[in-house]
């Protein structure tokens, strides 16, 4: 399968290798280049590709962009042990856009299957839905979290581009969308209906001011996702100058490296994408910042705790809350590994062992605090409604 999967991938310039330093990510990171054969893909590795297809963003692509960041990447120092990072090169767009999201959807279902971390690198954020159908593939059921200052919902009819795609995630049959967060949207660009329809379907979403307000809220809600996409814009221009949106506010760089190591601790987390990552040669401020983005999720990856769903309960701290008068018992884990909280959300036996991987919701000691003060977190209550 990943012999197959070799076809999509345009190598890298070995030019891009010359230089790199021991110490450096680049004297590190096994590539598909010039000479140099199809890396083989092993559990536990870091699996980067860029994606040069941009018919259907406003945010243009090319692999001189993606091989700017690349550069600023290889720079980095390497604090990451024995972790497995390999470059596979470029996608490059294929004859149709449906042809591309082909190769990136077979991609990412391959790296999964041989137990790797896909990171998507460049593209509009439409790739996200072929991200999204790599799950279909494995049978899998999902949790997608996307970091936006919008929802990109678009209306049924609509054609699925960067700005209109996850109505189509969510209508796709076969369903594997369990759950769906948006982190750092901005009121002034969602719609009321929108936000209502966000609630409706017990979605979590999350403004940009709360966001900002506590950013170690983001970390349980990044921990319970399969697949996280950033799209680029959502990081204000100031500290993002190849905003193609030329947003003056939105998420600080520091915030978003957080975010990105959140993802990388998750162990449940199989798949990231970052989009709409058009960086002119000349502005090395932005490629510095998707490359630094890209070391912080790594550094996130190589201190991976294994502990959930990997340890076994026994490793635990257990805690039982009374709500309501015995109306819900909510059963509480602390990991003794990383001092992280979880909750037990229990689900009708009707529903099947699809769902099963949903037992357990991240959740924070702030939750923990609320549920002794009589009140219902809100991460547990909308996981009932949905197992319900």
């Amino acid at each position: 399968m990943v012999s197959d999967i070799a076809l999509f991938f345009e190598p890298i310039s070995s030019d891009l290798l010359d230089g790199n330093s021991a110490g450096t990510l680049g004297g590190r990171i096994k590539t598909f280049s010039d000479g140099i054969g199809f890396p083989e893909i092993e559990t536990g590795s870091v699996v980067l590709f860029g994606v040069s297809e941009d018919r259907r963003s406003d945010c243009k692509t090319s692999s001189e962009s993606l091989n700017a960041i690349r550069k600023e990447l290889y720079e980095l120092k390497d604090y990451f042990g024995n972790l497995k990072i390999l470059d596979l090169g470029n996608i490059s767009p294929g004859e149709t856009v449906e042809d591309t999201y082909y190769a990136v959807s077979n991609s990412v279902a391959a790296i999964i299957k041989q137990g790797g971390i896909a990171v998507i690198l460049g593209g509009g954020q439409d790739l996200t839905y072929a991200n999204y159908l790599a799950y279909e593939k494995l049978e899998q059921v999902v949790n997608l979290v996307c970091v936006d200052s919008r929802f990109d919902l678009g209306d049924v009819d609509d054609e699925l581009n960067s700005n209109r795609f996850l109505q189509k995630i969510i209508l796709h049959q076969p369903n594997v969308l369990f759950n769906f967060s948006n982190l750092a949207y901005q009121t002034h660009h969602v719609l009321p209906k929108e936000v209502e329809l966000m609630k409706k379907m017990y979605f979590d979403i999350y403004r940009l001011g709360e966001v900002q307000n506590k950013i170690g809220d983001v970390e349980p809600v990044v921990r319970n996702a399969d697949s996280l996409s950033i799209d680029m814009s959502s990081i204000r221009s100031s500290d993002y100058p190849s905003n193609h949106r030329f947003e003056p506010n939105g998420l600080y760089g520091e915030e978003a490296c957080a975010v990105a190591r959140y993802a990388g601790l998750s162990d449940k987390l199989s798949s990231i994408g970052l989009y709409n990552t058009f960086c002119s040669t000349e502005d090395r401020h932005s490629s510095k910042l998707v490359a630094q983005m890209l070391w912080y999720f790594l550094s996130g990856v190589s201190n991976r705790k294994k502990d959930y769903p990997f340890a076994d309960k026994n490793e635990y701290l257990k805690y039982t809350v009374s709500i309501e008068n015995g109306t819900y018992d909510i059963i509480f884990y602390k990991s003794q590994r990383s001092d992280r909280w979880w909750m037990e959300v229990p689900y009708p036996s009707k529903r099947g062992e699809k769902y099963q991987r949903h037992f357990m919701v991240p959740c924070s000691y702030d939750d923990y605090q609320r549920a002794c003060e009589n009140e219902v977190p809100d991460r547990w209550w909308q996981t009932f409604q949905k197992l319900g």
